[in-house]
């Protein structure tokens, strides 16, 4: 199938594709969705094996942005943004630039903020040639590294499924594994600590699982069998499809609460789970906190507020848990009809944005 027909099938409504032949800018930003409001999404820099690839990233991240968003309650769509390549060996100021103007020519239908290989400082530097960013560094007035809100908001994802599970939200105690501690795994394992949780952590990175352990007094485990440490939690923090019919038949866990986007392999993975009898908290409920953080600076950024605003995961994740049940759904399934009754119900009373 050719990248058309594929952009086709995925029912997007709009596909750019970015070029800068002396930067080596090579781009694509995928918008799903702008029935809530602009897309927003973070800016994805990674070194894909081909265009193919990329746009597949693109294309399934912007989609679960479009369910993030609105099942946070935020006026806003689903988008996502891929740069193909290397960002240790090609990033500059020329190419992260160039990008910007791409962002700027969709006239504020796509708002990019930073994601994996992209950081505050690169969207510093965007906000030079476009408005439409979030995520900016405090000394620009905007919310800064959005990890610590992403990781908060997956402590208060945990705590409702605590609740449910044993009629208690103190995660002092509880056994939690970490699999991923790059920015927003790290800053989970942290505040999970801080919370008194008994904390593993694990990591592909040879030695970043060992240094953190070591400061917050956590154990470490290989990241390859992470998934199959026996835990009262098991929160993956890297990238997605980790949650497979091989893994999900080696979890040892009560409970899936992790940080990563797409984590299940298929949609089909979420029954597999729910046979199990391990709880999950969906992905795109769970991880929402830095999209609510960031998304709080197109009024003018306030630190209280946004605390208050990611707080709200917790009841979603509740509430998700409870129609799972109420409905005989999964929580996955449950999730998504959340995400699309509010979508229904916010475009029925105003046409979609364009």
């Amino acid at each position: 199938m050719d990248l058309f027909s594929r952009i086709a099938d995925s029912e997007h409504e709009q596909v750019l594709f970015g070029y800068d032949a002396a930067s080596g800018l090579r781009a694509i930003v995928a918008i799903h969705s702008t029935q809530l409001g602009p897309a927003l999404g973070g800016t994805r820099f990674y070194p894909y094996a081909d265009e193919g690839d990329a746009l597949a990233d693109a294309l399934r991240l912007s989609r679960a942005m479009t369910a993030k968003a609105a099942a946070a309650g935020l006026d806003l769509g689903g988008g996502k943004a891929v740069i193909i390549g290397d960002p240790r060996r090609i990033k500059s100021e020329r190419l992260i630039r160039a990008f910007a103007r791409q962002v700027h020519s969709l006239g504020g239908r796509y708002i990019t903020a930073e994601d994996v290989g992209t950081s505050t400082a690169d969207i510093d530097l965007m906000r030079r040639d476009t408005p439409h960013v979030v995520g900016l560094s405090t000394a620009l007035g905007g919310s800064g590294d959005p990890s610590p809100a992403t990781a908060i908001g997956v402590v208060h994802a945990m705590r409702a499924v605590a609740e449910r599970l044993w009629d208690n939200d103190d995660l002092g105690g509880r056994h939690i594994v970490v699999a991923g501690v790059g920015k927003v795994g790290s800053a989970l394992a942290r505040a999970l600590a801080e919370a008194g949780a008994r904390v593993t952590v694990a990591n592909r990175t040879p030695g970043v699982a060992e240094r953190l352990a070591g400061e917050i007094g956590a154990d470490v485990v290989p990241f390859a069998g992470s998934h199959a440490t026996t835990c009262d939690l098991f929160a993956p923090c890297a990238l997605g499809g980790v949650l497979d019919a091989v893994s999900i038949g080696q979890l040892r866990c009560r409970a899936v609460v992790g940080s990563a986007n797409n984590q299940l392999s298929s949609p089909a993975m979420a029954r597999l789970i729910e046979q199990r009898g391990i709880a999950y908290g969906p992905d795109f409920v769970v991880n929402a906190g830095g999209l609510i953080n960031a998304a709080e600076e197109r009024t003018g950024y306030d630190g209280a507020r946004a605390a208050a605003a990611v707080a709200t995961i917790r009841q979603t994740t509740r509430s998700v848990l409870e129609r799972a049940e109420r409905e005989h759904l999964t929580s996955a399934d449950a999730a998504l009809r959340l995400a699309e009754d509010r979508i229904a119900a916010i475009t029925a009373i105003r046409p979609p944005r364009t």
